[in-house]
């Protein structure tokens, strides 16, 4: 039986980031790619235009249609909207133990924007992480777990649930991402491209390619090293689609068929 993988996370009218990026990850793996849309955006690479969440009721929905019925090995969060979504997924997760869930927490875009309010921020971090298998924040996202968890405003998950903070944000030759599991630290490196056509969606993407590799039967480290490669790989091989700059998608190569 074919391995699927499902992705909960908001539409990009686009087709650059968001559900319709981690479909094209999951496709360049050979895998079939089940969706729970929890939003619907108007954007484009250089601004979203207009967003509306989905009912909490209609995601739940979504996602009893999907569990239970598909071959689902692995589980990818991305954009979830409010802390009503997010509890509505929790929920719906818990009932399922045994699939890994990739938590791809999308608090900050890579921008700067804030795409997540306080009560959001709070459900992901209480309800959502402790049972996620791994958690990918950006460097800000991982800045504004740690404060929380500081300040116990919410319960601490620090040091049971691995994390891997996304190296994309920081200067310097190589993109290093850190992987941080029961207290030590591992690191994946490759040196950055320079003067991509296009990086949107680099985030979505990367956690989508850790679910799939672990829908593949690989170890969590081993998920991650080829998630990377394969992101490494998309960035170099982006190409243009519109007009002006960044308007461009990253270039999926086939990964591995099943």
């Amino acid at each position: 039986m074919k391995p699927c993988v499902l992705t909960i996370a908001g539409s990009d009218s686009g087709g650059n980031a968001g559900i319709q990026a981690d479909l094209r990850a999951f496709h360049a793996y050979g895998l079939h790619g089940c969706t729970v849309i929890t939003s619907i955006t108007a954007q484009n690479p250089l601004k979203v235009i207009a967003a509306e969440s989905v009912s909490p009721a209609l995601v739940e929905a979504q996602l009893r249609a999907v569990l239970g019925t598909y071959n689902i090995k692995a589980i990818k969060t991305g954009m979830l909207g409010s802390a009503e979504l997010v509890e509505v997924v929790a929920m719906v997760l818990k009932e399922y133990p045994r699939i890994p869930i990739v938590c791809d927490p999308v608090m900050v875009a890579t921008s700067g924007a804030v795409l997540s309010d306080d009560a959001t921020i709070s459900a992901l971090i209480s309800q959502l992480f402790p049972s996620s298998a791994l958690i990918t924040p950006n460097i800000p996202e991982w800045e504004i777990i740690k404060d929380r968890t500081k300040l116990g405003t919410v319960p601490s998950f620090l040091g049971t649930v691995p994390i891997l903070v996304k190296g994309g944000h920081s200067e310097g030759g190589d993109s290093i991402d850190e992987l941080i599991c029961s207290g030590e630290s591992y690191y994946f490196s490759a040196s950055r491209i320079v003067n991509p056509v296009s990086t949107h969606g680099t985030g979505c993407s990367l956690s989508a390619a850790i679910a799939a590799e672990l829908a593949l039967g690989h170890g969590l480290r081993e998920a991650i090293a080829g998630a990377k490669k394969f992101v490494t790989d998309a960035i170099a091989s982006s190409y243009k689609i519109g007009e002006g700059e960044q308007i461009g998608v990253l270039g999926f190569a086939p990964r591995g068929r099943i």
